[in-house]
């Protein structure tokens, strides 16, 4: 099964290899046929600590890292 892929920004970057990042999506709203956005936060393993807030990194889905993580950051967007 492949892994899913997700794109957002660095919102956070307090915690020891950990980077809280936000992720929105848009979709057509499906009674007022509008385009609608809607962002979750996914805290994201960082090993190095190497992104800070403000970058656009993608991030991928893995193994429970602690209880709130199950999410790795691949690297930075190019923009």
């Amino acid at each position: 099964m492949p892994k899913r892929i997700l794109q957002g920004v660095v919102v956070s970057d307090k915690a020891t290899k950990t980077v809280v990042v936000n992720v929105e999506r848009r979709f057509k709203h499906p009674l007022v046929q509008k385009i609608v956005r809607r962002s979750k936060r996914y805290q994201a393993h960082d090993e190095q600590n190497t992104y800070k807030v403000g970058d656009k990194v993608r991030i991928e889905e893995c193994r429970p890292i602690s209880k709130n993580k199950s999410w790795r950051v691949i690297g930075t967007v190019a923009n």
